[in-house]
């Protein structure tokens, strides 16, 4: 059985944990995009050290849910709440919460946009000062998602989106997540770019070698991450990838002591490597 260890203040957290003595904080919903370009290659980001999560991991473009990102007047086309509330067991509101939050987080960490002018249509092209203010004013929470499609004549594409997993932070966390993963395709004209922000540096890289460069101890991946890169690894191309009907699996790796020591435990495929 594999395992991250837990020293110090976390460690007599997890104890307290599992005691009784301390209740775990509240999961918040949020959203993680796969991103993927032919090859098959995915995009990861690789989050700054000075992030109160997950620092210096290399992750997926995604985050917390927005209160307005379950305003019902986000235009939208593709699956309905409904639908993605059936597939990740959720209600109508958070499913419609999750998909928005899904797509502004990746148009905010990537510059990839998955919306068009009509619901058989996306935008070609997101590069520019004003596509770029309208990122930096949805960072800051200055404009609604609503708002900012509603400003530019645009559909929220559900469609262009595929479920894939569902993750929750370990209770020993002092942040959690509970968070649901997504795939897409790049869509065509559409380029990622290097736009700043919680990362301090992007790459596309195919999921194979990002498993063994963490492996290698050469980047690290938390361990939702690692798993879905090998999830994806053995498919030939994109289409291969949003083809396939997935049966949403729920993971929340749990704590418990091992030889004496508090863990966060995980499946014996997962190796942590270091930064």
């Amino acid at each position: 059985m594999g395992g991250i260890p837990l020293s110090g203040d976390l460690g007599k957290r997890a104890r307290d944990i599992l005691a009784g003595r301390v209740e775990p904080v509240p999961a918040r919903d949020a959203a993680t995009v796969v991103l993927l370009r032919e090859g098959v290659e995915v995009y990861l980001l690789r989050r700054k050290a000075s992030m109160a999560s997950a620092a210096g991991a290399y992750v997926f473009p995604g985050g917390s849910v927005d209160p307005r990102d379950t305003d019902h007047a986000i235009a939208w086309a593709g699956p309905s709440p409904a639908e993605w509330g059936a597939v990740f067991r959720a209600d109508e509101r958070t499913a419609r919460g999750l998909v928005c939050a899904a797509v502004r987080e990746t148009f905010e960490e990537s510059g990839v946009l998955l919306a068009g002018a009509s619901p058989e249509s996306v935008v070609a092209d997101t590069t520019g000062d004003g596509w770029e203010a309208d990122r930096l004013a949805l960072i800051d929470r200055s404009l609604s998602f609503a708002d900012f499609l509603d400003g530019r004549g645009l559909v929220l594409r559900s469609d262009l989106l595929r479920p894939w997993t569902h993750w929750i932070t370990p209770e020993v966390e002092h942040r959690r997540f509970d968070t649901r993963f997504f795939v897409a395709a790049l869509p065509p004209g559409q380029r990622t770019r290097d736009v700043g922000g919680e990362a301090d540096q992007v790459a596309w890289v195919r999921p194979a070698d990002a498993i063994d460069r963490a492996r290698n101890g050469q980047i690290f991946l938390m361990p939702p991450t690692y798993r879905t890169l090998g999830e994806l690894r053995d498919y030939p191309t994109v289409a291969d990838v949003l083809g396939v009907e997935r049966e949403i699996a729920t993971f929340m790796p749990e704590i418990a002591e091992v030889d004496g020591e508090m863990s966060i435990v995980l499946d014996d495929d997962y190796r942590p490597g270091s930064a």
